[in-house]
């Protein structure tokens, strides 16, 4: 059964932990709302070479925290500081959800914390990231395949799946190709394992980018890496 759904969503609570951490009773709908279009927004502003893992939102009575995870925290933090409040600012303007309908200020406090993937080569989502990236600059498809699966492989991953789709090397009819090295047991409920899907954008159309990786057997949820 572990194969027809997503990896991440079946080991909530058992090694896995919630992307989005508040209570609401009749907010529930407007706060959600605004969890997409925050994720929406930052990651059209933070592309594949930001590296971005996972961004955790956290909430109380009149702050929203905002934790992204990333492999390249110099980037998004900038000098002193400023590359946070440029995002800040940012996320406000373009929000429309997070400002007050009759004064246009942001109904909320917001903060921005920034925490460093000490093992990117282990993260589904930034492995993905890397493949997709690789496939945009045109490089083969394979070769950036098999690179990912080493570095993984080298960073103690237990076992690594990658699945593309599309339109191939520039081919005229769409495929589905799989790689791997190692285990991946989805089936197994206490399996450590991250997934990830990212697309590639090629000038023959979308290229699907899927990530597995297991790194373990685990039966607490995921803390927070920092």
């Amino acid at each position: 059964m572990g194969h027809k759904v997503n990896p991440i969503s079946l080991r909530l609570q058992l090694n896995k932990d919630w992307q989005s951490k508040w209570f609401a009773k009749k907010d529930f709908a407007q706060n959600l709302g605004e969890d997409i279009e925050i994720r929406k927004i930052l990651n059209q502003r933070l592309d594949k070479t930001a590296s971005v893992a996972k961004i955790e939102i956290e909430r109380s009575q009149d702050t929203i925290k905002i934790i992204i995870h990333t492999a390249k925290p110099g980037i998004l933090i900038g000098r002193s500081g400023q590359g946070i409040n440029d995002l800040k600012q940012y996320l406000i303007r373009h929000a429309s959800k997070l400002r007050d309908p009759k004064t246009g200020l942001p109904a909320k406090k917001i903060e921005i914390e920034i925490l460093e993937i000490k093992n990117p080569d282990l993260s589904a989502e930034i492995v993905a990231q890397q493949v997709a990236l690789q496939i945009e600059k045109r490089i083969p498809y394979k070769r950036a395949i098999k690179q990912a699966i080493t570095r993984a492989m080298e960073a103690k991953a237990k076992g690594i799946k990658v699945a593309v789709a599309g339109r191939l090397g520039g081919a005229e009819i769409a495929r589905r190709e799989h790689y791997g090295a190692g285990l991946v047991p989805l089936g197994r409920l206490r399996a450590d394992i991250d997934f990830a899907q990212v697309d590639a954008l090629t000038t023959y159309g979308i290229i699907g980018v899927k990530v597995w990786i297991y790194k373990g057997d685990k039966l607490e949820p995921a803390k927070t890496e920092g």
